[in-house]
């Protein structure tokens, strides 16, 4: 397992007994997974410590020699606000508990609590801190408008604003230990935008993807959490699980939507508490792990009709990103065609072939049910029969024609489109309409427009002229 520090920003503890600071340290470590711990005995410089490093929470003694708690606290309020206080004393005092509060104090305990209160106070402040430099990373990236990282989302073709936006919303929250939901239609490139956000992470463990679609409970918790040896009839050796694989990186679960009631209890529960029990033991175990979902559902109707827990909506829902379908962003057709018109070309042996001036319009007019998985097979279909220098159209042509247009209801096979129209048009007023429909569709474009309706050029010239006059 690679070693990393968490969280991301240190916690500092202060106090003048050296056997406590021990304590906390393996309590936090054990059943929080903070590593990222620094320790002072001496209050005095509590001051240099902070100012010499990134310091997000402090655990703060009251009753310490040289410089007491409370005038530490009112120094670290005002020399640095954005850290969070909790103050850990030996007193049980109503009044000193509401003069650290008055002083700043994000929280306040006595060290004769039990600690799993102590520790959920850590993890409060912490997520707080986490939420605050969140909101002050992607306020920063939205308002320079430029993304520092371009390179990571080197494998997503676009030149659309709302993507470059998406890009730098996250990169803003890559870093941040959350979930990440990503939604959008089937074939968008949810899983390009999963591997953007784990680049840009910095964990120095991989990227791991399961398909969770169609796993039953038993296969699911199996295949996250593993299993010991004997934990099932032919489990004659101990497996790690893919949670386990992920260590200090990014879990990558796709198809989120399709997880059953029972297997959703048991994510919620590792993404709640961090720890999972592999099958046949009884014995927790703990990784630090980004977990990244993605889905074509919608998963607050799922969650309205009480197929999703709500819960594990919420918690999955921390940053979310929509990749819009391909019809939402016509204009990075071209850029595609281009693109995956030459991967073709490679993978295939061949020289990448010339399109047709006409090519990139005509595909501007489909709308792509199955979005850029769609556009790519249509490529690869057409250069694997390719022989000529130019390209030719047909292979789009036959494709498009058996999808149809998945954005118009009422263009389905056998549906006739005047069904819904209350007077309907004289044979000459619909040709002009669909005529002007191609038009309106291939740009301008005679020769596309032609092929559209299905005549010739200049046939379609012709009409076009009668209709001038």
């Amino acid at each position: 397992m690679s070693e990393s520090f968490y969280p991301a920003f240190a916690i500092l503890a202060v106090d003048d007994e050296a056997a406590w600071l021990r304590s906390v340290s393996l309590t936090l470590e054990r059943a929080a997974g903070i590593t990222h711990l620094l320790t002072c005995q001496d209050a005095r410089r509590v001051m240099e410590v902070l100012d010499g490093n990134d310091v997000g929470v402090v655990l703060l003694d009251l009753t310490m020699p040289h410089l007491s708690g409370e005038d530490l606290l009112g120094r670290i309020s005002v020399e640095h606000p954005d850290v969070k206080v909790i103050v850990v004393s030996g007193m049980n005092q109503v009044e000193t508990a509401v003069r650290c509060m008055k002083l700043g104090a994000f929280d306040y305990h006595v060290k004769t609590e039990e600690e799993d209160r102590l520790v959920a106070g850590v993890l409060r402040a912490v997520r707080m801190q986490e939420l605050q430099r969140e909101n002050g990373e992607m306020t920063a990236r939205f308002m320079s408008g430029e993304l520092r990282n371009p390179e990571a989302f080197a494998g997503i073709v676009t030149q659309d604003r709302t993507m470059l936006t998406l890009f730098s919303y996250v990169e803003a929250v890559a870093r941040s230990p959350q979930p990440l939901l990503v939604t959008g239609e089937s074939g968008v490139g949810k899983e390009l935008v999963a591997g953007a956000a784990h680049r840009l992470s910095g964990l120095p463990g991989k990227l791991v993807a399961v398909n969770v679609a169609g796993l039953d409970d038993a296969v699911f918790a199996d295949t996250l959490f593993g299993h010991v040896r004997g934990a099932f009839t032919g489990a004659e050796q101990p497996r790690r699980g893919m949670v386990e694989e992920a260590a200090d990186g990014t879990l990558f679960l796709d198809e989120i939507g399709d997880l059953s009631v029972p297997s959703q209890v048991k994510l919620l529960r590792f993404l709640q508490e961090g720890e999972f029990f592999p099958l046949g033991s009884d014995r927790p175990k703990r990784v630090k792990v980004r977990v990244v979902a993605a889905t074509h559902q919608d998963l607050a109707a799922k969650e309205r009709a009480g197929m999703f827990r709500r819960d594990l909506y919420y918690r999955l829902r921390t940053h979310r990103v929509r990749v819009p379908p391909l019809r939402e962003r016509r204009e990075d057709v071209p850029l595609l065609l281009d693109h995956f018109l030459g991967e073709a070309a490679r993978q295939l042996g061949k020289k990448k072939p010339t399109p047709p001036k006409q090519l990139a319009q005509l595909l501007m007019t489909h709308d792509f049910p199955g979005n850029v998985r769609e556009l790519r097979a249509m490529c690869f279909d057409a250069v694997s029969r390719h022989r000529d220098r130019v390209l030719s159209m047909d292979a789009f042509l036959e494709a498009i024609g058996r999808h149809g247009n998945g954005a118009h209801p009422a263009a389905e096979e056998g549906q006739n489109p005047f069904g819904v129209v209350e007077r309907l048009p004289t044979f000459d007023e619909a040709l002009e309409l669909l005529v002007q429909e191609a038009m309106r569709r291939s740009g301008g474009n005679q020769t596309l427009a032609a092929r559209l309706v299905g005549i010739s050029q200049p046939a379609l010239s012709k009409r076009l002229k009668s209709y001038r006059r």
